[in-house]
């Protein structure tokens, strides 16, 4: 018998624990540059750097991480050298040549090994509604080293904040619905609504629609995108309470992403509604969507997914999940303290400070489970999320 081939590594080894540092230590540095207690980098010298990098730096590589599965470990190399590239440029040369063209490299080669799973193996419009949404998301990421030199322009931020929203919600439920019912099945109960086709596809559709009208010029189809954007956060917020979660209190994994998703129904109200009335969304607002519902998701997806493929045991180092609650004191304060008035930069650094530990706590764990138990096999929940 010949010998197996070697197996390919998991984009996850390389990217979460990358993603996981940018986020613990690039994010919170960003506040510092912005108060002038560091030395400005030009790329996090404004609100729509910090965002950006949140988005497309961090977030960006917590998706490569999640659906590249197991690659050939020169791709994942250059992949991620491209990424660390891309971020060095464009902390250092916004706009410039390297985070340009990295940027673009990154996003292409992300785009060429995730899109063809989804659109060749998925079997429901609902699952191949993945492929244009990670594809506008890899184009955005190439588009906006553009914008680095000013303020992002309105329909490129709502553009964005819906991908990445539309993206949680898909994604997310396709983890949490099946790790739920496997709960329920193990203690005796049955979890009838779980994944919920026709309430998904109803909020995808709502996605799409909100998405169309984002980039008209117009204000009234701007506000119906405010109310399809609070329609969708309603029936998220239904499929949810279907989930039952209360049902759940000795999984802390299952706590944190059902955490993680009511943020994701908050945060698209509060980007919502302040559309539907004609007004922009105030950037306080924005943080339950990005740091609330992307944070608590990004974080619990990436700690679970990390320890069922060494440990076979989502809650096999229990101390990691009960960190994401520093990700929803973060949001709280960065949502309410503008609200209350409270505008002391303390506050802000309270929010930062939350947010960098709980990063921190994730990279501990990335480093002391890193030979840990046995991997999981060739099988990998993103290939799931395509073909179910």
């Amino acid at each position: 018998m010949s010998p197996r081939p070697p197996r390919q590594p998991f984009a996850s080894d390389w990217f979460f624990p990358a993603a996981t540092l940018y986020a613990a230590l690039a994010l919170p540095a960003s506040v510092l540059v912005l108060f002038g207690w560091l030395p400005a980098l030009p790329g996090l010298a404004t609100p729509a750097g910090h965002a950006r990098e949140m988005l497309f730096g961090y977030a960006l590589a917590v998706v490569a991480g999640y659906l590249l599965g197991p690659q050939p470990r020169r791709l994942l190399l250059l992949l991620l050298g491209c990424w660390l590239l891309a971020r060095l440029g464009n902390l250092l040369w916004p706009g410039g040549a390297l985070a340009l063209l990295a940027s673009a490299v990154f996003a292409a080669g992300l785009a060429w090994r995730v899109l063809p799973r989804f659109i060749g193996a998925a079997k429901k419009w609902r699952n191949q509604m993945v492929a244009p949404t990670l594809a506008g998301l890899a184009l955005l990421s190439a588009v906006l080293p553009w914008q680095s030199a000013a303020l992002l322009p309105s329909d490129l931020r709502l553009a964005g904040l819906t991908l990445f929203a539309a993206l949680l919600f898909f994604m997310g439920g396709r983890i949490i619905a099946p790790a739920l019912a496997g709960h329920a099945q193990n203690h005796g109960w049955r979890l009838e609504a779980r994944v919920q086709p026709q309430l998904e596809g109803a909020v995808l559709l709502l996605f799409g629609g909100a998405l169309l009208l984002a980039f008209s010029p117009w204000p009234l189809p701007r506000r119906v995108a405010g109310g399809l954007l609070c329609a969708a956060a309603l029936l998220a917020a239904v499929r949810l309470l279907r989930w039952q979660p209360w049902r759940y209190g000795a999984r802390r994994d299952l706590q944190m992403l059902l955490l993680g998703y009511a943020w994701l129904a908050i945060g698209l109200v509060l980007l919502g509604a302040p559309l539907s009335a004609g007004h922009e969304p105030p950037a306080g607002l924005l943080h339950a969507l990005t740091v609330g519902a992307l944070g608590t998701l990004s974080f619990s997806v990436m700690a679970r997914t990390w320890l069922l493929q060494r440990l076979r045991d989502a809650n096999g180092r229990r101390w990691i999940h009960p960190f994401a609650l520093l990700l929803s004191l973060a949001a709280a304060v960065r949502v309410l303290a503008p609200a209350l008035g409270l505008d002391h930069p303390g506050w802000l650094l309270l929010a930062a400070g939350a947010w960098s530990l709980a990063f921190v706590a994730l990279a501990m764990l990335f480093w002391r489970t890193r030979h840990g138990g046995s991997r999981r096999s060739e099988r990998h929940a993103s290939q799931h999320a395509a073909t179910s």
